[in-house]
């Protein structure tokens, strides 16, 4: 890496800092004034959108959104690929009003942050007292049914840091959940953001998040044995999504892992092999002029 792509990369590394303390600074302040006028279930939206535009003005990021349609009909449980500190970012973005997160135990206790989100009805759970996580979910999902709300999940529980097209296995709480509540699952797949973030390969990037917001899945006829194959299948389906997607498009001025360029060429492959199969053949006409070679011309 050049010292300016490394200078760069410290450089936001420090800006994101400031931008989760500041936007939780203010998250706390809205979620006091949300709780007062009888809203608190909106502060983790305002609060969201906050962290959405300054992240995208300080970091030069932004996020395309496909599928933002199946958002329109409430309750449902949303599940999507957890991968690195700019899943905030892209949280800001698609973050519909009245949903509220789920989050492990220990960012309780972060400054601001972690304030705020115990301030705005986060559901922290805490993986080493399985009866507690669960009553703690439990208890989201009655909130999420009575007032028809939504309810964040990372099913695989923690950030993945992959600069591979793929996820780790996920956790069935959500799965659970969803059965018991017979609610939807909503499905939320986000492009491999190694191209725009990876403390492992010294990445910070401007660049672009893809997000597909997959359709709805029923939860009506699932039963309690089946909810291991049914957590399968829903990875399967995001896995496969994630590999169409593939990397986030960066602007490219610190570096790239090598998974990435390595795609790169292969998708440029692609294209230029399509393009040779699709272009027209020339056709080659031989003349009735053309007379057959004899040992005269020999």
């Amino acid at each position: 890496m050049s010292v300016i792509g490394r200078f760069l990369y410290y450089l936001r590394s420090v800006l994101v800092v400031l931008a989760l303390a500041g936007c939780g600074l203010y998250g706390v302040i809205a979620s006091i004034l949300c709780t007062l006028i009888g809203k608190q279930h909106l502060a983790q939206w305002i609060t969201a959108r906050c962290f959405y535009h300054v992240m995208k003005l300080m970091l030069g990021l932004d996020v395309k959104v496909v599928g933002e349609e199946n958002l329109a009909k409430k309750p449902y449980i949303m599940i999507a690929n957890h991968q690195s500190t700019l899943d905030i970012f892209m949280l800001g973005r698609i973050f519909p009003p009245g949903c509220t997160v789920t989050a492990k135990k220990s960012l309780k206790y972060v400054p601001f942050l972690g304030w705020f989100m115990a301030l705005s009805g986060t559901y922290f759970l805490d993986r080493s007292k399985r009866q507690e996580a669960i009553d703690t979910l439990n208890k989201g999902l009655e909130n999420v049914k009575k007032n028809k709300r939504a309810l964040w999940v990372f099913p695989e529980g923690t950030r993945s840091y992959t600069s591979e097209l793929t996820m780790l296995p996920f956790k069935k709480g959500a799965f659970h959940l969803a059965q018991q509540g017979k609610i939807p699952i909503v499905p939320v797949v986000v492009s491999n953001t190694s191209t725009l973030v990876s403390p492992k390969y010294g990445v910070f990037n401007r660049g672009c998040m893809i997000v597909r917001i997959l359709k709805p899945i029923s939860t009506e006829n699932l039963t309690k044995d089946k909810i291991g194959e049914f957590a399968e299948k829903v990875r399967d389906q995001m896995v496969d999504t994630l590999k169409e997607i593939g990397y986030s498009p960066a602007i490219n001025d610190t570096t790239l892992p090598p998974q990435a360029i390595e795609y790169a060429a292969l998708q440029h492959d692609k294209k230029v092999n399509k393009k040779i199969k699709n272009e027209p053949v020339p056709s080659v006409s031989i003349s009735n002029d053309v007379k057959p070679i004899t040992k005269a011309h020999l």
